[in-house]
């Protein structure tokens, strides 16, 4: 069986393979572009807002250990309308959150370091600086960065070349570092994940999952059975014998070789682009749909007022809400996310800029009378996503296909908005339409 983790008292435990669907291999489709102004100012003002309900209501080193976990990660990139799919939510993801948290870092105590390219390379000089601001041990985080990067570009060579490194960190010296690389002749991406709470050593097992497609056998000197080999290598080198190169070859090509090495946890991307219904767990969005109806009257009376767009926002926070307390096992089909905000390429459906304004200002709104001591609003939104998960298993719905018809169709009157442009400007018959 592959192993899993959830959260169990505040601890990320693994758990068998077999109690969680989509566990055990990852298919991160690499995709080119850019991340238009208008979504990535919306990403990164979100990013911040949801981060900080996670920490109102459990602690900032839970945000940290929600960012290891490869669904959550994947679902949080899709519900603030970035591809739903693609290599792209990493980068964009991160970018986000180093945008967004920049002004509140100092406050909330939570940072953000690297990212793509010529970024990631300044994770260091970041981190030394970081701990000469704040007073933690800049040159630990230092060293950690560049074992982390080591070990997934040197200790496990699996065909990915790393090209983006993001390190999170709070005041307390707790760190998540979400890292990706690339296969161009295959075009694929893998993403990897650490947690420093669950980190016993950096070359036995250290990661907390790793995400991306099979590439055939895998050298994977962190796996625990490797501890042998780690150590006959530091002997060869000092060694420098061929007696004892051949001595060490011969027991090692006797050795048996019955248990294959083990592989982590990593979530399962299809290549498609578009959103079908096998990607999508119908009766969680059905649940979701009916806590809208049901609790956004008691709830959100003021916002339902608003013409054509109340009931709507209602159904983007009632996900949103999801993303703030749903429990791991809710987010092994991250592509429902993509139906709360849509996505830039009209994947699932245009960015509907009107509902994503909206619930920016509710939660903009909850977070802020939050800090002043008045909860009614945030948990409100708990109470959205307790009801979604009571009814779940017996409320009916729209099929998916009737739901997505719905959500396009009305898309010129929401600002739908896509890196083609304007919904309402984009002719009925255009090819973009029908995408």
């Amino acid at each position: 069986m592959l192993p899993h983790y959830l959260w169990a008292d505040g601890k990320l435990c693994q758990i068998r393979g077999d109690m969680i669907a989509r566990s055990g291999r990852a298919d991160l489709p690499l995709h080119s572009g850019r991340v238009p102004p208008w979504l990535a100012e919306r990403m990164a003002a979100l990013g911040a807002i949801i981060c900080q309900a996670i920490v109102h209501h459990y602690g900032r080193d839970e945000f940290l250990r929600r960012l290891s976990h490869p669904f959550w990660f994947q679902s949080f990139g899709a519900v603030m309308g970035m591809d739903w799919h693609s290599s792209g939510i990493t980068t964009s993801v991160i970018g986000a959150l180093k945008r967004g948290l920049a002004p509140i870092g100092n406050e909330l105590g939570i940072h953000v370091c690297g990212g793509r390219g010529k970024h990631s390379r300044r994770t260091p000089e970041e981190l030394t600086a970081l701990g000469d601001r704040i007073g933690i041990d800049g040159a630990g985080l230092t060293r950690a960065s560049r074992l982390v990067a080591k070990v997934d570009s040197a200790a496990v060579q699996d065909g990915f070349d790393l090209y983006l490194h993001g390190f999170f960190v709070t005041d307390d010296g707790t760190w998540t570092v979400v890292q990706q690389g690339m296969n161009g002749d295959k075009r694929q991406a893998r993403r990897y994940h650490w947690h420093s709470a669950d980190l016993a050593s950096f070359v036995d097992e250290p990661h907390c999952a790793i995400d991306g497609p099979e590439q055939g056998e895998i050298i994977n000197l962190t796996d625990r059975r490797a501890e042998r080999s780690r150590r006959a290598q530091i002997n060869l080198i000092a060694d420098l014998g061929p007696d004892r190169i051949v001595e060490e070859w011969s027991s090692l090509a006797c050795a048996p070789h019955d248990e294959k090495q083990m592989s982590l946890p990593h979530l399962v991307m299809p290549a498609h682009h578009d959103v079908r219904a096998s990607d999508v767990f119908t009766r969680r969005l059905h649940g979701t749909l009916a806590a809208a109806a049901e609790r956004g009257p008691l709830d959100f009376p003021d916002l339902l007022l608003t013409p054509g767009v109340g009931s709507r926002t209602v159904q983007s926070l009632a996900m949103v809400a999801e993303i703030v307390h749903g429990a791991p096992c809710r987010f092994a089909d991250p592509a429902r996310f993509s139906l709360a905000h849509g996505g830039k390429d009209r994947h699932p459906y245009p960015v509907p800029v009107k509902v994503y304004d909206e619930t920016l200002r509710v939660m903009k709104d909850a977070v802020l009378k939050a800090r002043l001591g008045h909860t009614e609003e945030l948990q409100a939104l708990q109470r959205l996503d307790a009801q979604a998960r009571d009814l779940e298993m017996t409320a009916k719905g729209p099929s998916f296909e009737a739901f997505l018809a719905t959500e396009r169709a009305r898309s010129p009157s929401l600002d739908g908005r896509s890196v083609f442009g304007w919904e309402r400007n984009i002719a009925p018959n255009s090819k973009y339409r029908s995408q």
